[in-house]
């Protein structure tokens, strides 16, 4: 699996969209490529693309909106995604990050407790969906990698618009 991580994609800058992944079998990450190459068809967008280790509060702080992408692990987030939630939580209170977000798991049961769960800890910064969870199960399939695709494009393209 080729890591892309710390890596900046510039499109004529005027919002910023952050790509957070975490991924151990590559299929989050290949979810997350889906959705960068989505991204970056959008002028007027920076992507910013960090892995879930190496993402942190001056990421979040430089972002109009965020998207994560995960796998599931026994109904719930990944260790590195909780991470980097855990991380960013509580020293974002004193300067909320009101922005966008969208959801891509990738999931080997059903994904909907990985959803819930954040959901329920990204309405706590407070930010908003701008789109339901994309759910993937299995290994993702063209249909996966196309509405991940979409999903990217939608939201940089959101940013973009000012919709959010």
């Amino acid at each position: 699996m080729a890591s892309l991580a710390g890596l900046c994609f510039t499109a004529g800058v005027s919002k910023r969209l952050l790509l957070v992944y975490h991924s151990q079998s590559g299929a989050s990450f290949r979810l997350a490529a889906a959705a960068r190459a989505g991204a970056l068809l959008e002028s007027g967008v920076e992507l910013l693309w960090r892995r879930a280790w190496d993402a942190g509060m001056a990421d979040l702080r430089a972002a109009d909106g965020i998207l994560l992408a995960a796998p599931e692990n026994s109904a719930s987030i990944t260790g590195a995604m909780k991470d980097f939630l855990d991380r960013t939580f509580y020293p974002a209170q004193d300067n909320p990050p009101h922005c966008p977000y969208g959801l891509i798991i990738s999931a080997g049961n059903d994904g909907s407790g990985a959803a819930r769960q954040l959901e329920r800890i990204l309405r706590g910064y407070p930010m908003k969906p701008a789109a339901p969870p994309l759910i993937c199960r299995g290994d993702p399939a063209p249909e996966h990698l196309s509405a991940a695709q979409d999903l990217g494009q939608a939201l940089a393209a959101g940013l973009a618009m000012g919709i959010y």
